[in-house]
């Protein structure tokens, strides 16, 4: 199982405490490979972008416009947290019913 994303991210750390064995990926310091991102964008959409993040209101209207894709791959921290990987199905953020899919009471 792999989390990605940020060490310093409390919602990041509370998975970690509840996720026995978690493989963590700093998607600041490593990024998320581009396989995980196109998943995870064909399975989430928008709702993958933060558009209430810091770096999101940082950006230009023209680097807004770029391709998710290329958006998340430039900026990661654009990417809401944590997206999780196991056994090739993908989970985002730290909700009750990720919890529940995981396991975790």
């Amino acid at each position: 199982m792999k989390l990605f994303g940020l060490k310093n991210c409390d919602t990041c750390r509370k998975a970690m405490k509840q996720l026995p064995k978690i493989d963590f990926v700093d998607v600041r310091n490593d990024g998320v490979p581009v396989e995980v991102l196109q998943r995870a964008l064909g399975q989430f959409g928008d709702s993958l972008l933060n558009i209430r993040s810091t770096t999101w209101r940082t950006l230009t209207a023209e680097e807004r416009a770029q391709p998710q894709i290329e958006l998340l791959q430039t900026h990661p921290t654009l990417m809401k947290r944590p997206l999780i990987e196991r056994d090739g199905k993908l989970y985002l953020s730290w909700s009750k019913e990720t919890q529940s899919a995981l396991g975790v009471s």
